[in-house]
């Protein structure tokens, strides 16, 4: 596994292992356990692909932090040039905490994580959510279901990760809450849409790159 080389701009993708029965567990009515972790695995190499487009123009470091399967079944997956860490034990929020405060840790400044489930997210904003964090403490990415698809800090603020209510429509305004009680300076990028139920396939659909003309 390749060691991080933790640069003061960070990005951490937060994906799963796409074991069939295992992930998008809210889509296989409609699409069955293969065709569930099939979407996953497309939707991180989608994810990926637009990191390694903001990569051409700003100088980050990035990593993928998995759940389920190991890192030799990530690596055969994705490469072995690829950063890999497990997220390890704990609620999301637990596990998100974590990651920044080691990214922190090793020397980032600025440090952003996103998930796989929004098509819509690219380089355009992602290199917005980095200078965001030059004049502000956070940046989130609102989704349309009330959670949030990117939050990225520039300092430790462990407390918007506590006592939220994961998964539900109210993720977003309660980290917006903690923010404001902390007084801390927060930013917004456009509101997009999570791809999570089987009524949101289409967004899927109308957001998917073709990998093989553009790999």
């Amino acid at each position: 596994m390749k060691s991080p080389d933790i640069a003061q701009q960070h990005l951490i993708i937060f994906t799963r292992y796409p074991e069939p029965g295992k992930t998008k567990t809210r889509l296989i009515p409609a699409l069955g356990d293969v065709g569930a972790a099939n979407l996953q695995q497309q939707m991180t190499e989608h994810t990926i692909f637009r990191v390694k487009e903001l990569q051409k123009t700003t100088r980050i470091s990035w990593e993928v932090c998995f759940a389920g399967g190991n890192c030799q079944l990530m690596q055969d997956w994705l490469g072995a040039d690829l950063v890999y860490r497990p997220q390890g034990e704990g609620d999301l929020g637990g596990r998100m905490a974590r990651s920044l405060a080691e990214a922190i840790q090793s020397g980032a400044t600025q440090v952003i994580i996103i998930g796989t489930d929004c098509p819509g997210i690219n380089s355009h904003i992602l290199n917005q959510a980095f200078e965001q964090l030059n004049t502000h403490d956070l940046t989130l990415g609102p989704a349309i279901d009330g959670g949030y698809y990117l939050i990225g800090v520039s300092g430790l603020i462990p407390e918007l990760f506590l006592d939220i209510p994961w998964g539900t429509p109210e993720v977003l305004q309660q980290t917006v809450n903690i923010a404001k009680k902390l007084n801390i300076s927060l930013a917004y990028l456009p509101v997009l849409a999570d791809v999570d139920n089987p009524e949101d396939l289409p967004i899927w659909e109308q957001n998917k790159i073709s990998f093989i003309q553009l790999l």
